[in-house]
């Protein structure tokens, strides 16, 4: 199945998705291991690092009932398109309605609520928010497990999630810097999941250290 067809199946079961919560769903459930629950492979039949698999291979059925995602109205776009130097004019036909961007505070694209991370790191650590939404089970409580990130530190805060009603949003930040005995000077591939008895809601995560090259 297309991932067209996918997101028109998300579409059907949850009206109120967001196109950017049906994205979510699918990144966030997609399987990272084939059927025979061997690493996916690539084009050398070497197990294929993240810029090849992405966040994997889509998973329909987990993918309908994916615990919590990560929603972007079309508004929060604002700052972001703004910082891209469009004129009102053009950012005002995108989301159909006045602004003025010299009001707005601009963002870069990695400062969007994207249900993944790339990154790339330097000297000075860097931190990212992102905002969960939840459309599991009304009281849930999630834990966040981290990926080995080999050199590199990755401090989640808060380390649990806990929510009291569906639709709920919960804030967490994310800080990633290099770690002070680490010797790594290529790339650096992991995850960080959100996961309790019923989900398990997973952000792929890539970290390109500032003297690499995009190689591994």
């Amino acid at each position: 199945m297309s991932l067209n067809g996918v997101a028109a199946l998300l579409k059907s079961a949850h009206p109120t998705w967001s196109p950017a919560s049906i994205k979510s769903a699918i990144m966030t459930t997609a399987n990272t291991v084939n059927l025979a629950n061997n690493p996916i492979l690539d084009e050398k039949l070497l197990p294929a690092n993240i810029f090849a698999t992405g966040a994997g291979h889509v998973n329909p059925s987990r993918a309908n009932d994916p615990g919590l995602v990560y929603d972007t109205q079309f508004e929060d776009y604002l700052p972001y398109l703004c910082g891209l130097n469009y004129t009102n004019a053009q950012v005002i036909n995108l989301l159909q309605r006045r602004v003025d961007c010299k009001a707005v505070k601009n963002i870069s694209e990695v400062q969007l609520n994207y249900p993944s991370f790339s990154v790339k790191l330097g000297t000075s650590a860097q931190t990212y928010t992102r905002t969960v939404t939840n459309v599991g089970v009304a009281n849930s409580s999630y834990k966040v497990e981290i990926g080995p990130l080999p050199g590199v530190s990755m401090i989640v805060t808060p380390s649990t999630l806990n929510f009291s009603k569906l639709n709920q949003n919960l804030e967490y930040i994310v800080t990633f810097s290099i770690r002070a005995n680490s010797s790594n000077s290529g790339g650096v591939q992991g995850f960080l999941k959100w996961t309790n008895n019923m989900h398990s809601v997973r952000s792929p995560i890539a970290i390109v250290l500032a003297t690499a090259r995009l190689d591994f």
